[in-house]
């Protein structure tokens, strides 16, 4: 990870305690993993790290916004992001990062990059189906919204309670539901 360098921690020169590091992640961060669903982002990434002498402890807090495309109208929109996440690093004898609250590093190891964690985060954080805001509370106003209000399928009983009913049928349904009251005789 050569291009992300900057994502770097180096510990060993650390001091025992708490340390803070700040990212802004922008639209380059993601082209970088090859991920083209977001087109523009401005996220901040506040990093608190904690170094003991037989491990670390690393939070996470994610607030921001990516520009994604909505899945109903296809209209960009900032979709926010409001996360965190919270690793621990351990040493061992060899790297391990099976579980995804917990990395092991070897004992040689002076430096990891944090930048995995903060894609994969991010990505995770974003919703499956994406809805431009403006869909939901009915301010958005577009050409592909009209179209799909027009061919909604309309509710059978809202149909039928919009359709005049000639009053001779109602006097046929009068005759109906005195036969079901009558004690079965006829």
């Amino acid at each position: 990870m050569k291009d992300l360098k900057e994502f770097d921690i180096s510990f060993i020169g650390l001091k025992d305690g708490n340390h803070q590091f700040e990212y802004i992640i922008e639209k380059k961060f993601f082209d970088f993993f090859n991920y083209d669903e977001f087109y523009n982002s401005n996220i901040k990434v506040v990093l608190s790290f904690l170094k003991n002498a037989t491990m670390l402890e690393l939070n996470f807090a994610y607030s921001g916004w990516v520009e994604v495309t909505c899945d109903v109208t296809n209209e960009l929109f900032q979709q926010p992001v409001e996360t965190s996440f919270n690793l621990i690093v351990k040493f061992g004898d060899e790297y391990n990062d099976e579980n995804e609250e917990l990395l092991i590093i070897p004992y040689r190891d002076y430096k990891f990059n944090v930048a995995q964690y903060i894609y994969e985060t991010i990505v995770l954080a974003i919703p499956l189906k994406r809805v431009h805001p403006g869909v939901n509370d009915g301010t958005l106003h577009s050409e592909v919204l009209e179209k799909l209000k027009e061919l909604q399928i309309k509710d059978q009983k809202e149909e039928e309670q919009k359709k005049e009913i000639d009053p001779r049928w109602n006097k046929l349904k009068n005759i109906l539901i005195d036969k079901n009251t009558s004690n079965g005789t006829s």
